[in-house]
């Protein structure tokens, strides 16, 4: 089986309705380039038909047995992909996939992570988060440039692109199930010594984004966590 230049590792969980237009969306902008490609959907337990609508706009399902986490899901998927270049991004697309070429460019130039980002001049936010969501962001991204990935200013972008290698090796250690899963992966790179590049892409928050305030709290904490694991050496 030949391997494609590039995976889309989509984690799901109760994605019926957001999964379509992303699907078609995706498919028809690949389709209409010359990359050779294949869309993975991690089925985190979902409750509804989201394995379905995934398998009908021609994506490999994988299904979790239940619901174990955002940080599971992404970690199997970007595992079990076969491309040579592997991009993360979320169900409701908050990122368009139009941006991907800003993310491809970087590796072109020799780094082996880029990142979408909402924080550097260039960013274009067409639609913001309600203004707590935006000032815990702020405070949390500046926690995670003192505990974890210093001169990184957005790591919550659902919008990530790995070489294979650096894919495998920032992925496979990860101890974290929840949100904070993307830091996590971000300081196992670092540590491992792999060029991350953060690019100014456009973003639109999408209203039924399941990341509340509860959520936000346990992002705090596991940042201490992270640097925990790092001392102890879990990271390998």
């Amino acid at each position: 089986m030949s391997v494609p230049d590039l995976s889309v590792v989509i984690p799901a969980y109760n994605e019926e309705r957001r999964l379509p237009p992303t699907l078609a969306r995706v498919r028809e902008y690949l389709e209409a380039g010359t990359l050779s490609h294949e869309i993975v959907v991690v089925d985190d337990g979902s409750r509804d038909a989201t394995s379905d609508v995934a398998r009908a706009h021609g994506a490999t399902v994988v299904r979790n047995d239940r619901n174990r986490g955002k940080g599971f899901a992404a970690r199997r998927g970007m595992l079990l992909a076969r491309g040579r270049r592997r991009l993360m991004t979320d169900a409701d697309l908050s990122t368009p996939i139009e941006d991907l070429p800003r993310l491809m460019a970087r590796l072109d130039e020799g780094c082996d992570v880029a990142i979408a980002s909402r924080a550097l001049p260039g960013s274009n936010v067409e639609i913001h988060q309600p203004a707590y969501r935006e000032a815990m962001g702020r405070l949390f991204n500046l926690c995670v440039r003192v505990l974890a990935v210093p001169g990184l200013h957005d790591t919550q972008c659902g919008f990530k692109l790995f070489t294979a290698e650096a894919a495998e090796a920032s992925f496979a250690p990860l101890q974290l199930h929840g949100f904070s899963f993307d830091v996590e992966a971000l300081f196992v790179a670092r540590r491992r010594g792999y060029r991350i590049a953060e690019v100014p892409v456009t973003w639109r928050n999408d209203e039924a984004s399941r990341v509340g305030p509860l959520n936000g709290f346990r992002a705090f904490v596991d940042l201490a966590r992270i640097r925990l694991n790092g001392w102890r050496g879990r990271y390998g």
